[in-house]
């Protein structure tokens, strides 16, 4: 466990006063031992020489203890600044969610780039229901034998629209400012060119009410 910062500074205290006693002791037995500390070594030491050498000493001594503190404040910084296992958990989980979105990223412009293009196409768009008036005497089979239920996403479509721009039986259809995609389930009669008829059920008051538009239609 790291001390904390009174701690350290009584521990350096001590350090101080073992270092001072040392030097005392020291002062006490140089002109005795008659030991040069000066540095020309020369063999008498006055005391002006011994000031400054315990003045270096002293001096070399402090800067000591600020490196010891400076030291002790880096570690403590770097404890502070080390990324927790939460931190390191949810920098993990970004990273894989940022792999994952390129991942997603990569298979749309894998699809974007295909082969198969949207095609669109303005037309002219009716309605029609299952009554044997508007269609004939089979109103809800429709021209590939499928049952026609209302409720269901239906269109017919003039035969152009099969012989000529590529649409089949059961090819989705999105139309503009409507909700969800349209089969083709249904065909119309030959005399139409870029048309489509949405099928509305039995609804004839909803059929009346769309009447005639120009549309813009989207599919594969």
């Amino acid at each position: 466990m790291t001390p904390s910062f009174f701690n350290g500074a009584k521990n350096m205290n001590v350090i101080l006063l073992k270092r001072l006693m040392m030097l005392a002791l020291v002062t006490m037995f140089l002109p005795l031992s008659n030991v040069a500390l000066a540095q020309d070594k020369s063999e008498s030491y006055d005391s002006k020489q011994l000031i400054r050498d315990v003045a270096i000493l002293y001096r070399k001594h402090k800067l000591e203890l600020l490196a010891d503190q400076l030291n002790e404040k880096v570690a403590a910084t770097s404890k502070a600044n080390k990324p927790s296992k939460v931190a390191k958990k949810s920098v993990a989980k970004k990273k894989l969610t940022v792999a994952k979105a390129k991942k997603s990223n990569k298979y749309l412009v894998k699809a974007a780039g295909s082969s198969k293009r949207y095609k669109t196409m303005t037309v002219e768009a009716t309605a029609y229901t299952s009554h044997a008036n508007q269609t004939d005497s089979t109103p809800n089979i429709a021209a590939w034998n499928d049952r026609l239920k209302p409720g269901m996403k239906v269109i017919a479509v003039s035969r152009d629209m099969l012989n000529k721009y590529g649409m089949k039986h059961r090819t989705k259809v999105r139309i503009k400012g409507l909700d969800g995609e349209y089969l083709v389930l249904d065909k119309m009669n030959k005399r139409w060119k870029k048309k489509i008829d949405i099928y509305m059920g039995k609804d004839l008051k909803k059929a009346f009410k769309w009447g005639r538009k120009k549309v813009e239609i989207e599919w594969q």
